[in-house]
């Protein structure tokens, strides 16, 4: 079983919000998951999203694949020294 940390399409139709997972790579992307790691609000200003660096770290080092958009959080994540 191969795990991603992806993002979790939440909410109604035009007012989405997200949650960042690990999830097994054959599961749908609104699918079961193995654990919640953080969420995102793209309509919210300001700090729109929150991450559990330490267990995306954990999920790493077990060989996570981790998708583009949540590597660009991560990053966001580091600048602003959470």
């Amino acid at each position: 079983m191969s795990v991603k940390i992806r993002m979790r399409r939440m909410g109604a139709k035009n007012d989405m919000s997200f949650r960042v997972v690990a999830t097994d790579s054959r599961s749908p992307r609104d699918g079961r998951y193995l654990e919640l790691l953080g969420w995102y609000d793209p309509e919210k200003k300001g700090e729109n999203f929150g991450l559990k660096l330490d267990r995306i770290e954990y999920w790493k080092s077990k060989g996570a694949i981790i998708s583009d958009t949540v590597k660009s959080l991560l990053r966001k994540a580091k600048k602003a020294g959470k």
